[in-house]
């Protein structure tokens, strides 16, 4: 029975790099030696993070003056690492969940955070759309896709102030206008690599305008001049990230991962719309295409664990909600073939079925 992973991360990643992965693990290039083992300033394993920095900047047309980090850890650290590096007085957020909420709360220990707007008057179900930028913040931080809860913003803010982007869940999923942000971020364990690995796509230029002072690991000043070695990289991730990098390309880069990821919602909210059982969570017009957010409908809210069960016997794992809101979540990462999204979308049909006779 073939498994479909709808996982919201670590997510699923293609096979074939998985399995350059694992053969990488047990002995890379016929070295004898596992790549676990090789110096990150060896001559093999330095090649393989130049050239995935230089791939990311490639798939994302990313212009002059910006430079591509990969660390260790992953968003949550750069939750305090932005505002240590360009919070100078004042910054804007837009909250729009749970790790919206979690970036607020560590700006505010940097300088003054102003909340531009929040969508918790309805659970986070939507973006807010008509809000003021204080012209005087540093920057306007977006959460742009919102695994939770399912919406996503599909675009790039027009902003009086250059933007910063958690773009953990959606990166490469879309084309991305690089010069309206002074910084982009996220965790890899989504659409780049496995955990353990985050990215960063940070403007030179917005770096050494604050005051206060930064320690070392925590300047992304610092890793540029190291290139991301300032301290030990984490090798195996970083691996895996050129092998996705090298495998978006030859898809036929963001634009193709874009269209399949259009392709899939279509496919899960037409099912979702359609289904008597199922009510999508989110407002349509912010739709995720990452990770598609449904429940039960009223009246079948005890038949849940049923169908997970129901799924799961058919080889779809992994799409119940978050633990905060229940419920149900089928992440479609660019990973996920379109024939998962249908084998779901059947699976609800039948479920249905089952059910209703």
């Amino acid at each position: 029975m073939k498994i479909y992973n709808f996982n919201a991360g670590p997510s699923m990643l293609p096979r074939e790099v998985v399995e350059q992965t694992a053969a990488a693990v047990l002995d890379y290039n016929g070295m004898g030696l596992s790549l676990m083992e090789l110096s990150h300033r060896s001559p093999e394993f330095k090649p393989i993070l130049d050239e995935a920095r230089l791939l990311l900047k490639e798939l994302l047309d990313v212009p002059r003056g910006y430079e591509v980090l990969f660390l260790g850890g992953g968003a949550s650290m750069h939750f305090c690492m932005v505002p240590y590096n360009l919070l100078n007085g004042k910054a804007a957020y837009l909250n729009t969940g749970t790790w919206a909420s979690k970036a607020i709360k560590e700006a505010k220990l940097f300088g003054e955070v102003v909340e531009v707007a929040t969508s918790a008057d309805k659970a986070f179900s939507y973006i807010p759309k008509e809000f003021t930028v204080p012209v005087d913040a540093s920057y306007l931080h977006i959460t742009s896709n919102n695994t939770i809860y399912g919406t996503q913003m599909r675009y790039d803010l027009d902003s009086p102030i250059p933007l910063v982007a958690d773009m953990s869940s959606d990166i490469l999923s879309r084309p991305v206008d690089v010069s309206k942000y002074n910084c982009i971020y996220g965790g890899a364990q989504k659409n780049l690599a496995q955990s353990g690995l985050s990215f960063v796509i940070v403007k030179e230029s917005a770096l050494g305008k604050v005051e206060r002072d930064i320690p070392s690991i925590l300047d992304y000043r610092v890793h540029i001049a190291n290139g991301s070695m300032f301290n030990t990289p984490p090798t195996l991730p970083v691996f895996t990230a050129l092998r996705n990098l090298r495998w978006v390309k030859q898809q036929g880069g963001v634009k193709e991962m874009e269209r399949r990821a259009a392709e899939r919602a279509e496919v899960l909210y037409e099912e979702i719309d359609g289904n008597p059982l199922f009510v999508g969570t989110a407002a349509c017009e912010d739709r995720s295409f990452m990770n598609i957010d449904f429940i039960m409908a009223p009246g079948y809210e005890p038949l849940e664990s049923d169908f997970v069960s129901f799924a799961a016997e058919r080889g779809i794992v992994a799409i119940k909600g978050h633990r905060s809101v229940g419920g149900f979540r089928a992440s479609c990462y660019n990973a996920m073939p379109l024939e998962g999204a249908k084998a779901l979308a059947v699976c609800m049909r039948d479920f249905k079925k089952k059910i209703k006779g």
